[in-house]
């Protein structure tokens, strides 16, 4: 299945530009000669001299720089607000810091890609790249400078390319590295972020603060514009990449880095078992899935979505013992105490009832956006 007119209005503006993939080695020795690069840098003050990757992997997306506007001063509503527009099953990021808790809707996301944000003291960056299914928050602190994020416009292997403000470097979404610019192989700090439905935030945190869809931009918010992207059978769009052929490209993964371990856990697997025990760089965690959130990325209406469920991933280790967790009905319990857990890694009730598993930083993406950059992943299978 194709995009609908996403797909129609990006190709259009990479056609207009004449901005399409080149060949990495002659585009990197021409960056380097002071040629011309394989796209137009006269809105740039980037220093293309130094880049970690072929510039030639980075393409047009289709807009140009903020032609999809990060928000800035994002303005926040209550639950009773939120309620008017936000239906049971739509996905939110939730991130909570300091005792601030924040949903951020991806109806609205999927429109601006990057919310600079402060939250409990902390300042954040929540993004999203639709084309790779990824939602990532991070850390705008760098070496005593608070970043401000921008869209570039330019996509490696089909994820977002963001740049800072302050050097004008160009960092890639999933990995947090700066590959292009000043701040060349610098990394930005990882946060842990959940997508959960809306049902779900608006119990667990009803004075959790909502983004708001005044944003100061007229977009059609609640509306998919890349209806049917995520079909299983769909190809990835703007990626000429190596392909895993291990998982079916657009096979939706949680993913998990501890150390040098990376590890995949397929959406089909983890609809099955709901909860895997397993070991990641050393470190004893737990893996929940649970249905009730809608796909971003499927119907035109995003309410009306079908239900694609989410995971998370939590530390086991507890005061010292590390728990073993298993579903029991509809639930979860952990094997020592026979406390009830949920999504949030809370225990809703049981002699632990009231504690909170550490998370652990995690990602929901799609299989052909992970494998690109992490190839030595291990696949999960029960």
């Amino acid at each position: 299945m194709i995009l609908q007119f996403a797909r129609i209005l990006l190709i259009a503006a990479i056609a207009a530009a004449g901005v399409l993939p080149s060949g990495g080695r002659m585009a990197v020795r021409a960056a380097h000669e002071g040629e011309r690069l394989p796209f137009d840098a006269s809105e740039w003050k980037t220093n293309f001299k130094k880049h970690s990757v072929p510039l030639s992997e980075l393409i047009s997306g289709g807009p140009p720089k903020d032609g999809i506007p990060a928000i800035d001063q994002p303005a926040f509503e209550a639950v009773e607000e939120a309620e008017r527009w936000l239906k049971p099953r739509e996905p939110v990021i939730l991130f909570a810091h300091g005792g601030d808790a924040r949903a951020y809707p991806l109806q609205i996301l999927i429109w601006h890609e990057i919310v600079n944000d402060t939250v409990g003291g902390l300042p954040v960056a929540i993004t999203f790249c639709p084309l790779c299914n990824t939602a990532i928050a991070f850390d705008r602190r760098l070496r005593g400078t608070v970043l401000d994020f921008g869209t570039t416009g330019k996509l490696r292997f089909s994820d977002l390319v963001m740049y800072d403000r302050q050097t004008e470097s160009w960092w890639q979404q999933i990995t947090g590295e700066a590959i292009v610019g000043d701040l060349t192989g610098q990394r930005l700090t990882f946060l842990p972020a959940q997508i959960i439905g809306w049902e779900t935030f608006r119990a667990t945190f009803p004075q959790g603060r909502i983004l708001s869809r005044s944003t100061g931009f007229a977009r059609s918010y609640g509306r998919n514009p890349y209806v049917g992207y995520d079909d299983i059978s769909a190809s990835p769009f703007l990626y000429a990449g190596p392909r895993d052929a291990r998982l079916r490209p657009m096979e939706r993964v949680l993913t998990v880095s501890i150390g040098a371990e990376d590890v995949a856990y397929p959406f089909s697997t983890l609809e099955r078992v709901r909860v895997v025990n397993d070991t990641v760089g050393g470190v004893p965690i737990v893996v929940l899935f649970v249905k009730g959130v809608a796909s971003a990325l499927d119907r035109p209406s995003i309410a009306d979505s079908r239900d694609v469920g989410t995971a998370a991933v939590f530390q086991r280790r507890l005061d010292g013992r590390t728990l073993a967790f298993r579903s029991q009905g509809d639930g979860v319990i952990d094997d020592q105490t026979k406390s009830s857990w949920n999504i949030l890694g809370q225990a809703t009730a049981g002699p632990l009832r009231g504690r909170v598993l550490s998370p652990v930083v995690s990602g929901q993406h799609f299989w052909f956006s992970w494998a690109v950059f992490k190839p030595k992943t291990r696949i999960y299978a029960p």
